[in-house]
């Protein structure tokens, strides 16, 4: 990698997925298959609506039919899992996604583990989350993988190197540390709980924020030459990295927006053209 500063530019990552996956979309519909990305809203939560429409617009862009089930606030656990299963059953459905957060009183995992592993093309179910420590799963969480991507695009090296992961969620912090460990990283998971944080952030070669706390990291928590993965999306398009602090001593960085956001979306929208792919070679 250059000495000169590098913002790692997710939109330049998400077109060149989007030039492979425009082919895709059409070699399918050729064979008279709609790809099909079903969403589930429960509730009326602002910031779920737009990240719905976000994944809508974009599934619009490459031709990629976009279902949206919008269910009322107080939609019951069963009542969600049913819908899950008509979409499940539904052969022209070729991946699902349930919008994070739902109700405190609906059972997510519950709920995430209904959607059927082969349709699982956010990477939230326990067996895919299983998988992907593996190093095995299809449809690897989109959020993790699209930090993958982004190193990879850049060619940022992942092995030998000490990476610090700041969260330890089920669909971010865990996977994602599960990726740079099977990459042959040294990896170290952060948390709540961690005793002197700042002082480990600063041993790190990669830093991933995904602690959901607006311009958490500081500048002087990164050692001169770290590469800063910013994952974090907060109130007034920030992420989770004071990021003008830490350009400074990072060698490559990511911005909020324009970073991480849209190669995720554009690997969930990968990989239900690559389920409609696999569906349809199984129908």
């Amino acid at each position: 990698m250059s000495t000169d500063k590098l913002i790692l530019n997710g939109q330049t990552v998400a077109d060149f997925m989007k030039e492979d996956m425009a082919s895709k979309v059409a070699i399918l519909k050729e064979k008279g298959i709609q790809p099909s990305l079903a969403t589930i809203l429960v509730g009326d939560d602002p910031s779920s609506a737009t990240y719905v429409r976000m994944k809508g617009n974009a599934c619009a862009r490459l031709g990629v039919h976009s279902i949206k089930v919008v269910l009322s606030a107080d939609t019951t656990t069963d009542e969600l899992i049913q819908e899950i299963n008509k979409l499940n059953d539904d052969p022209s459905v070729h991946g699902i996604l349930l919008q994070h957060p739902v109700p405190n009183h609906i059972d997510e995992r519950a709920a995430f583990d209904a959607i059927s592993i082969e349709k699982d093309v956010d990477g939230v179910t326990t067996l895919g989350f299983a998988l992907n420590a593996f190093g095995d799963a299809e449809f690897p969480s989109c959020t993790p993988q699209a930090i993958m991507r982004i190193l990879d695009f850049y060619n940022i090296q992942i092995e030998g190197k000490h990476a610090v992961v700041i969260g330890r969620s089920p669909i971010l912090g865990k996977p994602v540390s599960a990726m740079l460990l099977n990459r042959n990283a040294t990896v170290t998971t952060c948390h709540s709980k961690t005793v002197n944080l700042e002082e480990i952030v600063k041993l790190g070669d990669i830093i991933i924020a995904a602690v959901g706390k607006p311009l958490f990291v500081k500048g002087d928590w990164i050692k001169p030459g770290a590469v800063v993965i910013d994952a974090g999306y907060n109130k007034g398009n920030v992420g989770d990295v004071d990021y003008e602090a830490c350009f400074v001593p990072s060698a490559a960085i990511t911005p909020v927006p324009g970073g991480v956001g849209p190669v995720t979306i554009a690997t969930l929208i990968e990989h239900t053209i690559k389920s409609a792919y696999k569906l349809s070679e199984n129908a």
